[in-house]
């Protein structure tokens, strides 16, 4: 047991890897916003704008790796791990004014695209962080950290800006400006603070630990103050983002219940479920079920419930929708029947004919295929001194009618050009040949 532990502590340890004064100086180098810096940050919004505007997702990555924001973070938290107040308020001023030409220019960028999304995904993603966003902000402060405080730099610290996301949370915010829509605006605010929070509070814990050197407070309270606000300040933060994580946990907990729901009942007697509707208000989820078939008796619905409530569901919670049932009273056994099996081939021949109208469209356009392998070889019996051959079927328009018509242009070339006696010749084979007349043939020269 000694020895495992001992192999266990040469394992874990990192005392032998890391750098200090190195990355103190990195660290506080990478903080500086101007030069290559502010034009690498005007390049990193305008590549997250457009990611999110198409939801592209490696567009979006790109643009977290560009982005030198991670910079004025990290040094925040090096600022409150060494206790020095000047690099905090550095960090803090350099981080403010990047932050703000940030959201600034995504505004502008989204007030001037004419791109309207219908279903912006990647925008939505961060407009309502959770505890897990909190997680994977803390542990990736910790992986940057540790990356550049030890000797051998690799490439960790791309990772991190890929999974902290400083940059699209901002972009968001520059969406929900130039719509007005404040949800947007406060779910991405909150989830940059929350990236930027902990990953400066990782990079606090992190310099503790390390041994950085601090700055020695004259005042022992002071430092304890500073402590306590930390403790504070991290708490209220993260308070909203655990809710958050609830409310989506009971989210899919109750789409899975609902969807087991659904397949369980999808046949009701001489009824069936053909649709369904999931929705998440302020207070709880709703089923909306759409029955087609024969309208539902009190029994029915008792059993519905019944299997609602055995996957967790309250029976309120559903609303049974029958605009497309027929009352039993109306029609006979073998006629309802009947009535559905005639629904479900009236579907079924309108796809048949849906086929046959895109079987037809095929079978014409392979019947304008030209066989322009086997023309090529025909001719190089005829012509061995031919060398390029090209033939396509195209549209030509009257500028004065603007009548269209079908025409085919062949391009050939020789060794040494021919004479318009041979070129007639070879138009009048290949209008024999394909039996088409409209065709012309032009010699490269």
């Amino acid at each position: 047991m000694g020895k495992f532990k001992d192999q266990l502590k040469s394992i874990v340890n990192i005392s032998s890897f890391i750098d200090i004064s190195s990355a103190n100086n990195n660290i506080r180098k990478s903080i500086d916003f101007r030069g290559p810096n502010v034009w690498i940050l005007a390049f990193a919004v305008v590549i997250a704008s457009v990611g999110l505007n198409v939801n592209s997702i490696p567009v979006i990555i790109g643009a977290m790796l560009i982005s030198p924001l991670m910079g004025p973070v990290i040094g925040l938290g090096l600022g409150l791990g060494t206790n020095d107040t000047g690099l905090l308020k550095y960090a803090l001023r350099h981080l403010g004014v990047m932050v703000a030409i940030s959201i600034i220019a995504s505004s502008l960028y989204f007030i001037l695209s004419p791109l309207e999304m219908e279903n912006p995904t990647e925008l939505l993603a961060r407009t309502n962080p959770t505890i897990f966003d909190v997680i994977i902000a803390l542990f990736g402060g910790f992986a940057g950290i540790f990356e550049i405080s030890r000797k051998e730099k690799g490439t960790v610290f791309s990772g991190v800006a890929i999974a902290t996301a400083l940059m699209p949370p901002l972009c968001t915010i520059g969406y929900g400006i130039a719509s007005l829509n404040i949800t947007y605006i406060l779910g991405a605010l909150y989830l940059f603070f929350i990236n930027c929070v902990f990953i400066a509070l990782a990079t606090y814990v992190a310099v503790r630990y390390l041994k950085f050197p601090t700055v020695q407070l004259s005042d022992p309270v002071k430092q304890k103050k500073l402590t306590r606000n930390i403790s504070l300040f991290t708490l209220i933060l993260i308070i909203p983002s655990i809710w958050s994580a609830i409310v989506v946990i009971q989210e899919n907990t109750f789409n899975q219940n609902a969807k087991k729901f659904i397949e369980e009942n999808k046949s009701i007697n001489k009824s069936y479920i053909y649709d369904y509707k999931i929705e998440h208000g302020k207070r709880k989820g709703t089923i909306e079920i759409s029955i087609a078939g024969e309208a539902l008796t009190k029994e029915d619905k008792n059993l519905l419930y019944k299997s609602l409530e055995y996957h967790g569901i309250n029976s309120e919670r559903l609303s049974i929708k029958e605009s497309a049932v027929i009352n039993r009273n109306d029609l006979s056994e073998k006629e309802m029947i009947q009535s559905i099996f005639d629904r479900n081939d009236k579907e079924i021949r309108k796809r048949e004919e849906l086929l046959d109208q895109m079987d037809k469209e095929l079978r014409a356009f392979k019947e304008k295929e030209l066989p322009a392998k086997q023309i090529a070889k025909e001719l190089t019996y005829q012509y061995p001194d031919m060398i390029y051959f090209s033939i396509a079927r195209g549209t030509t328009v009257n500028l004065t009618t603007f009548k269209e018509e079908e025409q085919i242009i062949v391009l050939v070339k020789w060794e040494t050009p021919v004479n318009d006696t041979t070129l007639q010749k070879l138009e009048k084979w290949l209008s024999a040949r394909l039996e088409f007349n409209n065709l012309t043939v032009i010699q490269k020269p």
